[in-house]
């Protein structure tokens, strides 16, 4: 999957989020089911395209 096709996927996944905690609430199942769908692809971007930083001793 190219990056700008999951960038897509994740703010479309946000949007559709953020209109079923309006109606149905934020705890609502599908809203939970919702949140981890996000934070699955979320979690996909960051191991693919975000470079993990080393922290140095000093």
């Amino acid at each position: 999957m190219i990056k700008q096709d999951l960038v897509v996927l994740i703010e479309k996944k946000r949007a559709e989020l953020i209109q079923v905690a309006i109606t149905n609430g934020l705890t609502s199942s599908v809203a939970i089911r919702y949140s981890q769908e996000l934070d699955n692809l979320l979690n996909e971007y960051n191991r693919m395209y975000i470079k993990k930083v080393s922290h140095s001793t000093y």
